[in-house]
C-alpha cells in the first residue's frame, strides 16, 4: 500500500541524505512532498545542490501524511528555529507515525518533547542534546524504536533505508 511522506527540510541540507531515501521511497511506490518553510521555495543544499520544496509549511496538515522524514546537515538546526517545524513533527510522534531522521535530524525532534525514554542514534556531534532531552542514544548505523528510525552518517544510508521502507511496508 503506497505510503504519503512528507519531508520537513531547509537550506544547507545535506542532499544525499534527502535524495537517497526519497528515490528509495519513490521506486517501492510511495509519493513524497518536500516541505520548506514555504512552498516553491528553492533549498540551498549544503554542497550546492538546488531542491525544488513542494510545500510551505503553512500549506500542509500532519494528518494527510503516513509518515515524515528529516533528514541532516544544518538545516534541522535551522527548521528549529520556527515553532511550526517541531510542531508539525510532534504531530507525527504524537499519532505513532513512522519518523525517520537521520545525522542531524535527531536534534530537530527535540523541539518535539517527545524523545524522553526513546533510544536513538545520531551524528556524533549532537548525541548529548539527545541524552539530555531524555534519549538513549547508540552508536550504530541504524536505531530502530517503535516507528522511530535514525542513523548517523550518508555512510549509513543502505540501512537507514531498508528500516524505514520496512516500516512502510506494514
Amino acid at each position: 500500500m503506497s505510503k504519503h511522506i512528507a519531508v520537513l527540510v531547509t537550506d544547507m541540507v545535506e542532499e544525499i541524505e534527502l535524495t537517497d531515501p526519497v528515490k528509495a521511497y519513490k521506486e517501492a511506490g510511495h509519493t513524497v512532498d518536500i516541505i520548506s518553510n514555504e512552498g516553491n521555495k528553492t533549498i540551498n543544499g549544503k554542497n550546492g545542490d538546488k531542491i525544488e520544496a513542494d510545500k510551505g509549511i503553512n500549506d500542509v496538515d500532519p494528518s494527510s501524511y503516513d509518515a515524515l522524514l528529516v533528514p541532516g546537515g544544518f538545516s534541522p538546526d535551522l527548521l528549529r528555529i520556527d515553532p511550526k517545524n517541531g510542531e508539525f513533527a510532534k504531530a507525527f510522534m504524537k499519532d505513532n507515525k513512522p519518523v525517520f531522521a537521520i545525522c542531524h535530524g535527531p536534534q530537530f525532534l527535540v523541539e518535539t518533547d517527545l524523545l524522553k525514554g526513546k533510544t536513538l542514534t545520531s551524528f556524533v556531534s549532537v548525541r548529548k542534546d539527545l541524552e539530555n532531552a531524555g534519549a538513549t542514544v547508540k552508536d550504530e548505523e541504524v536505531v530502530v524504536d517503535g516507528n522511530l528510525v535514525t542513523s548517523r552518517t550518508p555512510d549509513d544510508l543502505p540501512a537507514f533505508n531498508r528500516e524505514s521502507l520496512k516500516l512502510l511496508e506494514k
